[in-house]
Order: structure tokens, then sequence, then C-alpha cells
């Protein structure tokens, strides 16, 4: 795995842990807020955030960063990404 590769697999990875937290916060949210129409612009920004979560799943897909479906093929893609990391790490 090249440097650049492995960086922007780093950076989606990153993007999509974010993207996952911003759902669950705005869930969260959801159920905290009082007001109907607080509520309703939660549950607007919420659907934007699936959908933003979507988005970079696609795109990690796509590029081969990510495997949802294939357990074995995803262990190969963490055990490169942590080769490539103690071999940076190293140098």
């Amino acid at each position: 795995m090249q440097i650049q590769n492995f960086n922007d697999q780093a950076a989606a990875t990153d993007l999509l842990l974010s993207a996952k937290s911003g759902v669950r916060n705005c869930a969260y949210a959801i159920t905290e807020a009082a007001s109907p129409n607080v509520r309703q612009a939660l549950s607007q920004q919420l659907q934007q955030s699936v959908h933003f979560h979507e988005q970079v799943t696609d795109y990690m897909i796509n590029k081969g960063y990510y495997h949802p479906y294939n357990l074995n093929e995803q262990v190969q893609v963490d055990q490169q990404a942590v080769q490539q990391t103690m071999q940076q790490q190293n140098q």
C-alpha cells in the first residue's frame, strides 16, 4: 500500500467515524428535545447525517478501503493498514 493511499484511507476512516458520531449525536439530541420544532429540525439534520454517512461509506467501498460485506477482505485491509503504520513508525 502506498503512503498516499494509506493517508487517504486513514482520512476517510476518520471521516466515517465522525459521520457515525454525528448520526448518533443527532438521534440522541432528538430524544432530549422538548420542542416539536426542535425535534423536526434535528430530524432533518439526522437525515442529512445519514445521507453523508452513506456517501462516505460508498466512497470507501469504491476505493477498496472498506469491505462491510466481506469480513476476510476487511481483515486483510486492516492488516495492511497496521503494517503500513508500523513501517512509518520505524522510519
